[in-house]
């Protein structure tokens, strides 16, 4: 193994950008993922980067298998425009307009 390896990186350890929950979608620059544990601004937050996970999401979007959903820090929810927001990942089940959550398959940045 290469003497320069770090870790996996499937989880980061990070300062927090702001006082986030755990199960809460995380941006911090070119990071996205979401929070395991609680954490107040500045203080270390581990961050998972790989993996499916349920998240809120703005009742009027419909999500189709492998349909690519977006992070709008604005309503803090997962959304199907790309427009001023932030890739996330893919739908990994349909939803239809009216439900609260999307099943989410984070991108690794």
């Amino acid at each position: 193994m290469a003497t320069n390896f770090i870790q996996p990186g499937e989880n980061l350890t990070i300062p927090a950008a702001a006082v986030t929950l755990a199960g809460e979608p995380v941006v911090i620059g070119g990071i996205t993922g979401v929070a395991l544990g609680d954490a107040g601004i500045g203080t270390m937050i581990d961050v998972a980067t790989e993996g499916v996970f349920e998240l809120n999401k703005v009742a009027a979007n419909v999500f189709a298998v492998g349909a690519a959903c977006f992070w709008d820090a604005t309503a803090g929810l997962i959304t199907s425009t790309s427009t001023g927001n932030t890739k996330f990942g893919v739908a990994v089940e349909a939803v239809i307009a009216g439900t609260a959550t999307v099943k989410v398959r984070l991108i690794a940045f």
